[in-house]
This record gives C-alpha cells, sequence and structure tokens, in this order.
C-alpha cells in the first residue's frame, strides 16, 4: 500500500453495520480517519461544517452509502449532495452498500453518476480491497 486515505465516510443507520465495516477499515489500515454517520442529514451535516468543527477531520475520499434509512433515504442524500459546493464534495467516490436485492435500485445506481459502485452488504476486505484498487489505483 503506497498511501492512506484521508478519510471515509460511512452513512448507515445501522450501528452494527456500522461498527463491522469501520473494524475491516481499521483493521486493513487504508484511511487515516473513519468517520461514521447514522444518518443522511448527520452525514450532510458533516460534510459542510468547518474544518475546525470536524475536529480536524479530512473531507472523504470514499462514502460508502446505505440506500434504506429513516427520514432520508440513500437517493435523497445524493440529491443533497448534489448541491454541495466543490470544495464540500471533493474528489468523493461514492459506493451504495444495501441489503437491497431489488434490481431497480442496481439499475438506477449504475445509471446514477455520482455512484461509483453498487455492492451489497457485508462490506468485505476483499470488497474494500477490490473498491479502493479500482478508484484510488494511486494509493493502493
Amino acid at each position: 500500500m503506497k498511501r492512506k486515505l484521508n478519510c471515509i465516510l460511512l452513512i448507515d443507520d445501522d450501528e452494527p453495520t456500522n461498527f463491522l465495516n469501520k473494524m475491516i477499515i481499521d483493521e486493513a489500515s487504508c484511511a487515516e480517519t473513519v468517520q461514521v454517520e447514522q444518518s443522511a442529514t448527520d452525514a450532510l451535516d458533516y460534510l459542510t461544517a468547518e474544518p475546525v468543527e470536524k475536529d480536524g477531520a479530512a473531507s472523504p475520499d470514499l462514502i460508502f452509502l446505505d440506500i434504506n434509512m429513516p427520514a432520508m433515504d440513500g437517493w435523497e442524500f445524493l440529491d443533497e449532495y448534489k448541491k454541495l459546493t466543490p470544495d464540500q464534495k471533493a474528489r468523493v467516490v461514492v459506493v451504495m452498500l444495501t441489503t437491497s436485492y431489488n434490481p431497480e435500485d442496481e439499475v438506477k445506481a449504475k445509471n446514477h453518476n455520482m455512484i461509483a459502485a453498487f455492492r451489497n452488504k457485508p462490506l468485505t476486505t476483499e470488497m474494500l480491497m477490490d473498491v479502493l484498487q479500482e478508484y484510488f489505483p494511486e494509493k493502493f
């Protein structure tokens, strides 16, 4: 591995899933920071916060986004994410990580210009490394 990502952002309302995903990312030692947000609105707040409010955490390079969440789902998050400034978005790769086996979700994700990949849970070390090597070849 050449260099770590600055930050990976996990957006999922399921606490055990976030715990396991963070553990896999931490064990892979592929990011300086793993930021966990349990709602899409909290994730948007994190992305739009001033750097000081983020306790020095960098903007994410990679987002793992769940589709099915209460209040604001993954699709609605992407609609709001589009409205962020270029600085708030940076160079972010968005991967839908979901339990949805609805073929329409996968087709919608493949046709969405902001989604790099659609993967089914659970996150595995192999899946993580595949994503890192595909979208960040200069670092991995």
